[in-house]
């Protein structure tokens, strides 16, 4: 079975909304920090956002700030990263990812998940 899974890719124009969702089986271990990552075409994958599952703590980083919020709902164990005013620079494939330490290194987490592809125009 596989521990994460993401959902909710797809496409969009530039200044319009998309959320992304993952959800993280219950019966996977280490998993209190959840994050995205990205990786444009042609580049490094990197950090977006994480949060704390069991506090609620969230980060994000620069690029994201103010129009990319990450949440949970712990109810069905599933993470979302609601994506505003996106631009056509968001364009990338998006992991969700869970571990047990908070933090923007990759390192950080044991699990991953396939990837969802998210493609903004302008």
């Amino acid at each position: 079975a596989q521990q994460v899974m993401e959902s909710g890719g797809g496409s969009v124009q530039a200044g319009g909304s998309l959320r992304l969702s993952c959800v993280v089986s219950t019966r996977t271990p280490n998993t209190n920090c959840v994050a995205w990552f990205r990786q444009p075409p042609e580049n490094e994958r990197e950090w977006v956002s994480t949060i704390s599952r069991g506090g609620g703590s969230t980060w994000a980083d620069a690029s994201v700030m103010g129009r990319f919020t990450i949440s949970q709902d712990n109810t069905t164990n599933t993470v979302y990263l609601q994506m505003n005013a996106v631009k056509p620079e968001d364009s990338a494939v998006y992991y969700c990812a869970a571990g047990p330490k908070c933090g923007t290194r990759s390192s950080n987490y044991y699990y991953w998940g396939q990837g969802t592809q998210v493609t903004v125009s302008s």
